[in-house]
């Protein structure tokens, strides 16, 4: 189902190597607001630690963001020195496809790694990538996404409870 993603963990620093290479996984497409940063921009502590790690054993990182405040996803990005595109506009297909592009990957070996089903699962689902769910990193949210963490709370129990039968 296009809502499910194809993995979840509850924050991005659980994302092994292993289990990257176990899935093909070359890039990652990194969403920002709760996934990367707390409601009040603070990057979690040990995410530069894992970006080290990841660009380390050779995976391409790339940030994607629906906001359009643009010094905040450059001071992000300018601290994980990883490159950027806001006002991606998902989960529509034009900055996932634009950011493939750059990447130079096939769509199967990137992972698109966020905190809502509704742009990032979605989003990366459509592209045919790989989609990695994260729990957010606040309980914050801004008032665009707060209405729809209910909904996604239901899908994200049906979810793990689909992948308990599977298990």
């Amino acid at each position: 189902m296009f809502i499910y993603p194809n993995a979840y963990f509850s924050k991005v620093e659980e994302i092994t190597i292993e289990f990257l290479k176990t899935n093909k996984i070359k890039a990652l497409v990194l969403d920002v607001d709760n996934t990367l940063i707390d409601y009040n921009k603070n990057i979690s502590e040990h995410i530069p630690e894992w970006v080290k790690q990841m660009k380390e054993n050779g995976f391409k990182l790339y940030i994607l963001s629906n906001t359009n405040k643009k010094q905040k996803i450059e001071k992000v990005a300018n601290t994980l020195q990883i490159p950027y595109q806001c006002f991606a506009k998902k989960p529509f297909k034009t900055g996932f496809l634009k950011v493939q592009k750059e990447l130079q990957e096939d769509e199967s070996s990137i992972a698109v790694v966020g905190d809502q089903i509704f742009t990032d699962i979605i989003g990366g689902n459509k592209c045919k990538m790989y989609t990695i769910l994260v729990d957010p990193v606040s309980k914050k949210d801004y008032w665009y996404t707060a209405w729809k963490r209910p909904i996604e709370n239901i899908i994200k129990s049906r979810y793990k409870k689909k992948q308990n039968k599977e298990n």
